[in-house]
Order: C-alpha cells, then structure tokens, then sequence
C-alpha cells in the first residue's frame, strides 16, 4: 500500500478537493492528464485514482467514459463535491482592487453575475488551481483568480469572496478507481452497479435489453451512448444502475441483459454516495 491517491490537475484543483473530502488520509498526488493518474495506479505507485465523471451543470467529463473500459481499474466508490467558486487574491488585496479575475473558462461562466456586478473581466486561464498558482506567482493587487479555497490556502491567496457561484447546486460527481474489486461491501445508502454493453445487432435490440431492467424493478439512473472504433456502426453504452448483482431482481435483469447484447463489462459494484 503506498497510501496515496491520484488525480487529474494542479494541487488545489477541484479534483483535489474531492481526495481531501474522501480520502483524507491518503497523499494526493497531482498528475498531468486522465491517463496519467489512471497509470499510476495500475503501476502500482498510487492505490487509487479519483476521476470526475460528471457535472450536474455542464454534464459528463469528455472522453472519460471511454477511458474507463480501457483502465484495467474497478470503481469502488463514488464521492459528490460541491462546486463552491470563491474569488481569491494576493496578500493585502480587497474586493475593489480586483480588476480582472482569471480561471478556466466554465467557472467564468458560473461566476458571471458577480463579475459583472463588480465590474470584473474574465481572463480564461488553463484550468482552476493553475489560475490561482499563475495569480500567486505574478503578484498583482489587480488580478484575482476564480477557484477552491483549497487553493488558496495552497498558493497563499487572500479570500476576498465565498461561494459567488450564480447557481446554488452545482456538483461534481467523482469516482474512485482502484485495482482491486470488492464484491462482499453493502453500504448503508445502497449499492450501485457500473457496466458497459453493446448491444447485438437485431432490431429493437436495445428497447428489449432495457426491458429486462423494468420488469424487475431495477432503477437504472444512468445511460450514455458513445462510439468507439472510431466508427458509426459501432455503439457502446454506459449505466448504471441501484443494486447489486448479488441481489436476485439484479441477476434477473442481468440475464436479460445479456441474452441482447455482444459485449458486457462490470466496471464496479460500490456504495451509493450519501449525496446521492
């Protein structure tokens, strides 16, 4: 066990934010893309990976849903992080030096209200933690940066504004990816299921494979198609889906699943997150 855990981004990025939250007794370590933390896990030089799937505004995290198939890692949590925004500044700077305030380009776009209001221009920076670092680094009273207050306590900002978010709910939902598959746990919330199919090529087949969900009562909250091999033909859902397979309205649903379809993966079995 090298109790550390990976993750996409600068230190004090919201993907940090969720290591803390979950696991706050393992080392975050920062890594440059997807891949990358992916990697370090199943290297071995990580124990697990945390990866944003999902965002209640702006909807699923491109391209993730593809790497997670390809990973050879098994999902063994789930964590939700509210997207808090919070304008931060140097040292000694207040709310009316701030001229412009720089982040990545959907967190100007939550904030636009309260830049507006303050007279504020966006500055599109690469990412939300790097703004703050990039902020810290050139020292000036007149530029602020939009991120966590994670970050600012990392780069030594000033918080000059909490939570100036215009929509009051945005959440971010994560997944916790790990070697090793843990089929015994029950969490106390639920269980949840996370596969991939592809369905054969008969008519109708997908409104049959579905079927077998609905008349055994499993509530499927996610279901996603993307294409892979780079072609049209070839379809590949993503679900997920309340239960466990252990259970016998799972296994029912299951078997009708795979009766239709060419390809099935587990991807994990975990408790359902508590914000769920």
């Amino acid at each position: 066990m090298t109790n550390r855990i990976a993750f996409q981004g600068e230190p004090g990025a919201y993907s940090h934010q969720a290591c803390h939250n979950a696991r706050p007794e393992m080392e975050a370590v920062p890594c440059r893309t997807f891949e990358d933390a992916i990697e370090m896990v199943r290297k071995g030089d990580a124990d697990l990976a945390m990866l944003p799937v999902e965002n209640s505004t702006y909807g699923r995290v491109a391209d993730i849903h593809q790497l997670l198939p390809d990973s050879g890692l098994h999902i063994i949590d789930e964590a939700f992080v509210r997207v808090h925004i919070n304008l931060l500044g140097v040292k000694g700077a207040q709310l009316h030096h701030i001229k412009k305030a720089m982040s990545h380009t959907v967190l100007l776009g939550q904030c636009r209200d309260f830049l507006r209001d303050h007279g504020i221009q966006p500055v599109t920076g690469a990412d939300t933690a790097g703004s703050a670092k990039l902020v810290a680094d050139q020292g000036e009273l007149a530029m602020g940066a939009l991120a966590s207050e994670l970050a600012g306590e990392i780069y030594g900002l000033d918080l000059l504004a909490r939570h100036i978010e215009d929509h009051d709910k945005n959440t971010t939902r994560f997944l916790i990816m790990s070697r090793d598959i843990d089929l015994t746990r029950r969490g106390d919330a639920g269980m949840m299921t996370s596969f991939v199919f592809r369905v054969r090529n008969i008519p109708a087949a997908l409104y049959k494979a579905m079927g077998g969900f609905a008349t055994n009562g499993v509530n499927m909250t996610k279901l996603e198609s993307y294409m892979v091999g780079g072609q049209f033909t070839a379809t590949q859902f993503y679900a997920d889906i309340e239960g466990h397979p252990d259970d016998r309205h799972v296994q029912l649903a299951l078997e009708e699943l795979d009766y239709f379809t060419d390809h099935f993966e587990l991807l994990g079995v975990y408790p359902a997150d508590r914000q769920r």
